[in-house]
């Protein structure tokens, strides 16, 4: 009896071993597998001089842009793969020594004409996660005369924080909003974070013409010289949506709205209440556009000081989404600076160029099908619409995702880098 119990247990031994030696193994071939189908998007664009090859080395933007069938399908079998884009801590160290981070992405050999250094240009980032597409989206559109505001969220991880020190630490016209919010979505708080970055603009020493806000799926299709040319047409005038609100929309600021906690995505959001609101005071009319603006110097000191727009600013605050129609609205009172007369026709996001946003119910009438993917109904871009971005004539684009397709934010750079380079060159010669 006792030997019996003695193979028994002998037997459960080696049976054990074996399945946790089987464990150890397909663990390693699945970490194998995973590996050989992984990609690693480092934080460095067109101009770092990386020691070790970079999967995306192998594109040729020029034949993307011109949809090359073969380019477009090697972008596409790299969308196959696992993409595993730098972290937060990662970002963290390689911007903790300014010199060799500033270096290694090419800060210093970004270059200017006289013109664009008598147009400086403010901005106004409002981002939450992902430092290394911020740090990518500052380096697209970064000179040294411009002044950028950084809003990070209360609610962001500690390391995204400290990468976003880190990036106001690198450089002197970069810096942290002196106040921020805990952003909530379609909230006043969201309003107020592009409002404390514009107030922190005003103060600073650099005599901005024209504000531009971000956000952190955003990427330019303009170099910077082309935005100053751009932005001396528009002689003193905003430019923004601002269209008459449908009965829909309408309701957004009809009624008030209360800041709940919700069983979905966004955690806590305004949720319509039945207690109606008082008409905007000063007899103020409604317009709707979009979060996003490129406005004067003038128009937004006046925002700030003026008791109209201080007044209309409190009456926003608890409707739904108010900075989709604080700016649109704000935009059409007469005697602002860069005013949009209220008679004049509705401003679409086609007539308005600050942002290119392609949705999902207007591909195929409006504008070519999305070749990435969708996310709420808007097209995150995929590489075959690079052409279409560069010459459809917007200034951003929103949304980008180097999870999605990382070959389409790899050409911007190139590309918005390269016309950068000729334009100044032009300027010289």
């Amino acid at each position: 009896m006792k030997r019996r119990c003695a193979v028994l247990h002998w037997l459960r031994c080696k049976f054990y071993v074996f399945v946790v030696s089987l464990f150890v193994v397909l663990k390693l071939v699945y970490v194998k597998i995973s590996m050989d189908n992984s990609i690693y998007i480092e934080p460095y664009g067109a101009t770092h001089r990386s020691l070790r090859a970079q999967p995306l080395n192998g594109i040729n933007c020029t034949a993307i842009y011109e949809l090359e069938p073969v380019e477009i399908g090697k972008s596409l079998e790299l969308r196959r793969k696992n993409i595993v884009e730098v972290d937060d801590g990662s970002i963290v160290s390689f911007t903790a020594d300014c010199k060799n981070y500033m270096e290694q992405r090419g800060y210093n050999e970004v270059i200017v004409t006289d013109e664009e250094c008598s147009f400086p240009i403010a901005y106004s980032l409002v981002v939450h996660k992902n430092s290394a597409m911020v740090e990518r989206i500052l380096r697209a559109i970064y000179t040294p005369h411009n002044i950028y505001c950084i809003h990070y969220d209360q609610k962001s991880s500690k390391k995204f924080i400290a990468a976003m020190k880190n990036l106001e630490k690198c450089f002197p016209n970069v810096f942290i909003a002196s106040k921020i919010e805990s952003v909530q979505y379609a909230h006043i708080t969201r309003l107020n974070a592009d409002l404390n970055c514009l107030s922190d603009l005003l103060s600073s020493e650099v005599k901005w013409k024209y504000v531009i806000n971000l956000c952190g799926q955003d990427f330019p299709l303009k170099s910077n010289y082309e935005l100053v040319t751009e932005l001396s047409k528009l002689n003193g005038a905003n430019m923004l949506e601002s269209s008459r609100p449908s009965e829909m929309k309408k309701k957004r600021f009809q009624f008030r709205y209360e800041l709940k906690d919700v069983s979905y995505e966004y955690h806590k959001m305004p949720v319509k209440t039945d207690i109606a609101k008082d008409p905007p005071p000063h007899g103020i009319e409604m317009f709707v556009g979009s979060a996003y603006f490129v406005l004067t110097r003038d128009f937004v000191s006046y925002i700030m000081t003026n008791q109209l727009a201080k007044d209309f600013l409190q009456w926003t605050a608890d409707t739904y989404s108010p900075d989709e129609h604080f700016w649109a609205t704000m935009a059409r009172v007469p005697g602002v600076p860069g005013e949009i007369e209220r008679a004049e026709p509705d401003v679409t996001d086609l007539k308005s160029r600050t942002r290119l946003v392609k949705w999902n119910y207007l591909e195929g009438r409006l504008y070519p099908q999305c070749t990435g993917t969708h996310r709420r109904s808007v097209c995150i871009y995929g590489a075959a619409e690079l052409r279409w971005l560069l010459e459809d004539g917007h200034w951003f684009a929103n949304k980008f995702d180097p999870k999605v397709d990382p070959v389409i934010i790899k050409c911007l750079e190139e590309k918005l880098e390269e016309k950068q380079h000729q334009q100044c060159l032009k300027r010289v010669s």
